[in-house]
């Protein structure tokens, strides 16, 4: 059975700056339900439909398969509930684990991701010193909810 342990932190803008262009990524969902989420996400030149479960914890079920671009595309534009996901993510290594930081376009600019797939649920994480917040359980920044409440609707405090 396919397990996603993963963390997730606000990115310190002041602290962190991208090494590279990263990669655009465009995802949509065919269901953003809690239960089940069903994503089809163009990352560069491939495609992919992954399917999710529910999130307990930090942990939830994961199946993620390689798919046509063109399919892909034609699932994006056609079917895929809105608005569309734009992000660009880049990749850095920090004490041994690759970190997948993504800097979100469109009706969620401004907001700043870093997420880490762990081996375990206790594993002594060392934090890079951009890493902000811990938002690994909270909902509002799962990228299936920001279709619905997207971070530029958010009240800034």
């Amino acid at each position: 059975m396919a397990k996603e342990i993963e963390r997730k932190f606000l990115v310190r803008k002041d602290a962190w700056v991208p090494r590279d262009p990263g990669v655009l990524f465009t995802q949509g969902y065919l269901n953003s339900q809690k239960e089940r989420v069903v994503r089809v996400r163009l990352e560069g030149n491939r495609a992919k439909l992954t399917i999710k479960g529910l999130t307990t914890g930090i942990t939830r079920l994961e199946f993620e398969y390689d798919i046509p671009v063109n399919d892909a595309v034609d699932m994006l534009d056609a079917i895929c509930e809105r608005p569309l996901i734009s992000k660009h993510r880049h990749v850095e290594m920090h004490d041994g684990l690759k970190w997948e930081i993504d800097v979100f376009h469109g009706e969620n600019d401004g907001l700043v991701l870093a997420e880490v797939e762990l081996p375990s649920e206790h594993v002594d994480l060392v934090l890079p010193n951009w890493a902000g917040d811990d938002v690994s359980t909270d909902p509002r920044y799962f990228n299936a909810n920001l279709i619905a409440h997207p971070f530029k609707t958010w009240p800034r405090s």
